[in-house]
């Protein structure tokens, strides 16, 4: 299974793709889709970070995406304009077909670090631990990587659960 984890953000949408074959993960691959405000409207911006991420999925074809939810911060402005950009984030894999999975923050803290208000130093470490060699292009990237990460285990516990359920009824 080829998982796509997505950290949306306006100015930097990170992303990261790993393969899952039973516990093992494997790095496929990791950047950040950039778009500044000098690039123009905040709709320009959207549909260059749309355009970027279609590349992605066209180019590592996943068979399964997931996001982060967006945190409501004091600046509503910013909260909604990060809000966009989770929309471009969601919209994407949808549009190719591929489930999409939503995670709190610190469900994919908890999950990656073991620690629900890990520091994104710590991300970055554990992200280093589950896929060895990994060079990431940056926090974002190595955020996307937490989240495939934390696809992965929640889908292989929710596969492990399914089978139990079905070995009871047979």
């Amino acid at each position: 299974m080829r998982v796509l984890g997505i950290d949306p953000g306006l100015r930097n949408l990170g992303w990261g793709v790993i393969d899952v074959a039973g516990s093992r993960l494997t790095h496929v691959a990791n950047g950040i889709c950039h778009s500044d405000g000098s690039e123009g409207t905040l709709a320009e911006r959207l549909r260059s970070l749309h355009s970027q991420l279609t590349e992605v999925v066209r180019l590592y074809a996943p068979d399964t995406s997931a996001v982060e939810h967006t945190f409501v911060n004091k600046d509503a402005v910013a909260t909604l304009k990060l809000g966009q950009a989770r929309g471009i984030a969601l919209l994407v894999p949808a549009q190719a077909g591929i489930p999409v999975g939503e995670y709190a923050p610190n469900a994919v803290k908890k999950t990656v670090v073991g620690v629900g208000h890990a520091a994104k130093v710590q991300i970055d470490h554990m992200v280093r631990l589950h896929l060895p060699g990994v060079q990431l292009a940056g926090p974002d990237a190595a955020d996307a990587l937490a989240i495939a990460i934390c696809h992965a285990h929640h889908m292989q516990s929710a596969n492990r659960l399914q089978a139990a359920v079905q070995r009871a009824r047979a």
